[in-house]
């Protein structure tokens, strides 16, 4: 297998897993029904995508080039946007303790368990709808590397 054949594979994995894991989570966010299968579908997404980011560094120290340099910014940038995801994710959680007048989630702790259950929901959804989101960015910039490579 040739070195663009290689890179070519990585990003239509990355793309494939990432729009998979993307457009799951997005539906069952959509219809507010958590489901067990939706994290580990996104980090598998995640995952591929450092796995496509580690093949790009190989290729470089290999001395591969690309049809368009391009490429290595598309083969690369999921990582950052993973990163930038997680980081929303957590910052999702508080802005929904926040909005209810809750201080921390121990407070949380102390409500009746309906609200309790409520405010889980909330920050679930918040979580799953920053992901799926950053699934479908990576999704999308896959295709680009796959389509430069």
């Amino acid at each position: 297998m040739d070195e663009r054949t290689i890179a070519e594979v990585a990003a239509w994995a990355t793309l494939a897993a990432n729009a998979l894991a993307g457009a799951f989570a997005g539906w069952r966010w959509w219809q507010v029904q958590p489901s067990d299968a939706v994290w580990p579908l996104l980090r598998a997404g995640q995952a591929v995508a450092v796995a496509q980011a580690l093949v790009a560094g190989v290729l470089f120290a290999a001395g591969y080039k690309p049809a368009d340099g391009l490429y290595w910014l598309y083969a690369l940038l999921p990582v950052a946007v993973g990163a930038i995801a997680e980081q929303l994710r957590v910052a999702s959680a508080e802005q929904v303790l926040e909005h209810r007048g809750l201080p921390d989630a121990r407070a949380v702790g102390t409500l009746p368990e309906p609200e309790q259950r409520s405010v889980v929901l909330a920050i679930v959804r918040r979580e799953v709808g920053v992901i799926a989101l950053a699934a479908g960015v990576v999704a999308l910039l896959a295709l680009r590397a796959a389509l430069i490579v």
